[in-house]
């Protein structure tokens, strides 16, 4: 356990050193953010009345959705990890973690943690005042146990993005470039799992079809806990597909290694 750890404190290191990138990224990923805000706005006022409801949600309702969302992103999402991976087994790099005590699962888990408190930590300001400036519009949790669950719920999807992204990653092991087959994942996941817009405005047969997929659990469903839209056995029902969603991904990721790595060949080095 000590030599994660050190991995942890070791990627926050070396993250530290591009904080200026972090920064940038996180402020210009506000912009999209704040352009899908005043279009819902313009939206409700073309209504005609502030207190109008959307598919269940109120303009304040609405705007706190993007901003929880938002916020899941930043504590969850995968930056170029997939990337990384690929790289490792095309060069050949995995050939030391073949050779030493180090699970390469989890020392790539590891990295995954320390890019996400250092991108945290560098985007918590600008996010925060971004928030404060729609406080009017931001709404918070009915109980303090929603917070609980909803903590649950990023925990589990972190490792969802991670083990889905770890998995497809693996493809390097038999093809020579990835980036195609990240890149239709990355965009059902970014339709899928409400980046664009709450799942609840979609048809009831079409929310079915996305709620047999585990991309409404990499976005939606942790924000519907927080603002309250899911809860009780709907709630807990959710949480296990969630946990679920994550040990299929875990072992497929395992499974991705192990056929993988028989067939990895590496020279030199």
């Amino acid at each position: 356990m000590k030599k994660y750890l050190h991995v942890i404190n070791i990627g926050v290191q070396n993250n530290l050193a591009y904080r200026v990138n972090f920064l940038a990224r996180s402020l210009f990923g506000l912009i999209p953010l704040l352009a899908m805000l005043y279009l819902w706005r313009t939206i409700y006022e073309g209504k005609g009345d502030s207190g109008v409801v959307i598919s269940g949600y109120t303009l304040a309702e609405m705007f706190s959705y993007y901003l929880v969302a938002q916020i899941v992103d930043a504590l969850t999402a995968v930056n170029e990890d997939d990337w990384a991976i690929a790289t490792d087994i095309k060069d050949g790099l995995i050939s030391q973690f073949l050779l030493k005590p180090v699970d390469y699962l989890w020392y790539r888990l590891c990295l995954f943690v320390s890019g996400r408190i250092t991108y945290l930590g560098v985007a918590v300001i600008p996010l925060g005042l971004f928030i404060l400036w729609f406080h009017k519009y931001f709404v918070l949790p009915p109980s303090g146990a929603q917070v609980g669950y909803f903590a649950i719920s990023i925990l589990l999807t972190a490792l969802l993005q991670f083990f889905m992204s770890y998995a497809m990653a693996m493809l390097a092991f038999w093809v020579l470039e990835v980036s195609t087959f990240i890149f239709i994942l990355y965009a059902f996941e970014y339709l899928a799992s409400g980046h664009l817009f709450p799942l609840d405005i979609l048809p009831p047969w079409l929310q079915e079809i996305i709620f047999f997929t585990p991309f409404p659990y990499q976005l939606y469903f942790p924000v519907s806990i927080y603002m309250g839209k899911t809860g009780g056995i709907e709630m807990w029902r959710g949480l296990g597909i969630q946990l679920f969603w994550v040990l299929t991904a875990y072992a497929a990721a395992r499974f991705a290694w192990s056929r993988g790595i028989r067939k990895y060949s590496a020279v030199g080095g």
